[in-house]
């Protein structure tokens, strides 16, 4: 007498990236940002205070833009378009600012999946 053995095998698929999960248990992060374009690129040093838009795509609502590393206020527009405030002390002197957008991290049972970061644009602050 032969004895037939069936084993069903279940895999689950838990934080790919690029995807959202709206459950009461915690949300996925957004994919990496893009950026094309910021609007102004430059400006003369000693100028006020501006808004600065950043062009690109796959902008999720909650993403920071970093300038020179550090968070500013930002503004969710679109998917393609978010706003960041940018003061007076922030082109003060001539040199050159990086720019770069960092979508939200993961909540929730997904909170160990970090924020994703978008590439980086130079700003450029002239004399």
């Amino acid at each position: 007498m032969k004895t037939i053995l069936t084993v069903v095998l279940s895999l689950a698929v838990v934080g790919c990236g690029g995807y959202s999960n709206n459950s009461s248990s915690g949300k996925m992060t957004a994919g990496a940002p893009a950026i094309q374009e910021l609007v102004p690129d430059n400006m003369k040093a000693g100028s006020a205070g501006f808004m600065l838009t950043v062009n690109g795509s796959n902008f999720a609502n909650g993403a920071v833009v970093y300038w020179n590393g550090s968070a500013r206020t930002t503004m969710f527009a679109l998917s393609g378009q978010i706003t960041a405030s940018i003061s007076a002390a922030d082109v003060a002197n001539p040199g050159t600012a990086s720019v770069f957008v960092k979508n939200p991290g993961g909540t929730g049972i997904y909170m160990n999946q970090p924020a994703a970061q978008s590439n980086t644009l130079m700003f450029t602050v002239e004399q």
